[in-house]
Parts: C-alpha cells; structure tokens; sequence
C-alpha cells in the first residue's frame, strides 16, 4: 500500500473538529429546528448531485424492493434524528446533548442484540453500565439545574436512538453500494422527509437573515461533507476502531468551541458525566486483547 501524501490523524482531527462544529453553528442560526435540519440536508443533497449523476446514478439499479423500503425508513429516521437533536440543543447545552448523542454505540449494541441475536460479552455490558452511569450523571445535574435542560436532555437521548436505528436499517442497503450512492440516497429521503415536516409544522422556509443562510450552508458542507469525508479518507490508513475513538472527543471539541464562541460554562455533573460516557465508550470500541498483543510485541 503505498503512503499517503499526510500522516492520517492530521484529517482526523479536522474531521473531529469539523463535525464538533456542527452543534455551534446550530446554536448561531436562529431559524426552527426542523428548517435549520432541512437546508443542512437540501444543500447537502445539491452539493453531492453533480458527482452523484456523472459516476454513481447506475448504482441505483441495483436496489431491491426491500432496499427501497429500508432506505426509506432509514432516511426518516436520520430526518427526526436531527430534529430531535437540534431541538435539544434549544433547551440544553452543546455539551450535554453532544456527550449524550455520543451514546449511539451503546444503542447500537443493544439493537443488534435484539435484532440480530449478537451475543453480549462482559465487556460489552460493563461499558454500556458504565457510559449510562455517566449520562444519568449528566441528566441528574442538568435536572438539578433546571427542568428545560433534563428535557434536552432526553431529546438527545431520543436522537442518540433514532441514529441507532437509522445505521441499523442501512447496514444491508450499504453493503451494495457505494458511500457516495448509499449516503446520496439516505440524505435524499432525509430531505424529503424534513421539507415534508417544516410543511406540516408550518414552519417558514424563509425568508432569512443572510447570517442564518450562512450557517445552514456550513452545516451542510462542513459536518457532512468535510468532516465525514475527512473520515473515509482515514479509514484507508487506519482501522475504523481509531475513528470511533476519535469520534468520541467530538463532545470534547464542540465543548471547548461552545466555551469560547457561546461563553457556555461547564458544571461539575457535565465534566464528571461526560469523562464518565467516553472511558465506558472507549471500552466498548477498544479490542483489548489486540492492544495487548500490540505493546507485547513491541517490548518483544
């Protein structure tokens, strides 16, 4: 395998810090959450379509009836993922929600259990107590703190669900296509879905501040396309193991950026909390056995 042009973790870390920012230009746009979801998505879908239609749009020939149907249903729930998501960012701090999103590895274990009969392994259980430990940490203070943001709080507990689900019903679509199509698709039906949402809420699709545009494009292009981009670029030098673990301080980062840019302040039961959810994520993503083999061989 030949080199690549810049060692690996220097696109991670942007990557890191450019899906950190998703949450922070959220909170700068002050249009409903249902819209700030929908143009994040719409712009998405135009910037993705002329590469789309020029190398990938034979690809969709090779859906099935049930890959329509699991497309579908993916595609809504990735579209109220975001709903749910933005709007507890109305009611909570960048740093709880981003934390408590950062659950969906946890989730998704439990989903492929029921699902998919995967069986639990003590490690697995003891990281899910461990990072639910440290949200119940997290939710206690923000109730403490007040009742609007213990009910964000679980907006991003819902979100976290709703992510699980959406990976968990594009899993087999994927397998058969490629990343452009499958997220082009997905991000498609997404958009559909929250245009049809804003309609149904009446929800104004504009106009607005040219500030507000601003924001909406760089949701779209930063977070999704760069920072996701970024990623599957790494993912040819790394295992995907060290993007899950780098994915993990995307709370850390969106926290220092909501410090110095939203003067948000962070409490004792958020630090406690927060560290307490990624070491238990870190346990469910490290394979400790490997790691072990590793540092072994190297002393060797």
């Amino acid at each position: 395998m030949e080199k690549p042009s810049i060692h690996p973790y220097i696109p991670i870390i942007v990557g890191v810090i450019s899906v950190a920012l998703s949450a922070i230009f959220v909170k700068l746009a002050t249009a409903d959450a249902g819209v700030i979801a929908f143009y994040r998505m719409l712009f998405t879908v135009i910037l993705m379509l002329p590469l789309f239609l020029v190398k990938y749009r034979k690809e969709v020939f090779l859906l099935t009836k049930k890959d329509w149907i699991f497309s579908a249903i993916a595609g809504v729930f990735l579209a109220f993922h975001f709903i749910l998501w933005f709007e507890s960012l109305n009611y909570t701090s960048v740093a709880s929600s981003t934390v408590l999103v950062t659950l969906q590895p946890i989730f998704a274990f439990v989903g492929t259990y029921f699902f998919f009969k995967e069986k639990l392994s003590f490690k697995t259980i003891l990281s899910a107590v461990i990072a639910i430990a440290g949200s119940v940490i997290i939710s206690w203070g923000d109730f403490q703190l007040s009742g609007t943001a213990f009910f964000g709080d679980m907006l991003a507990l819902a979100a976290c669900a709703l992510i699980t689900a959406y990976l968990l019903f594009g899993q087999e679509v994927r397998k058969r296509l490629s990343l452009i199509t499958y997220t082009f698709l997905l991000y498609s039906i997404s958009t559909v879905t929250l245009f049809f949402y804003v309609l149904i809420k009446g929800e104004s699709f504009g106009p607005y501040s040219t500030s507000n545009w601003f924001w909406f494009f760089l949701l779209a292009l930063i977070p999704n396309l760069l920072g996701h981009s970024l990623f599957n670029w790494a993912v040819k030098w790394v295992s995907t193991n060290v993007i899950s673990i780098a994915i993990l301080f995307e709370p850390v980062g969106a926290s220092i950026l909501a410090f110095y840019i939203l003067h948000e302040k962070l409490s004792a039961a958020q630090i406690t909390g927060g560290i307490v959810v990624i070491a238990g994520i870190l346990l469910f993503v490290v394979d400790i056995k490997k790691l072990r083999e590793k540092l072994f061989l190297k002393k060797a």
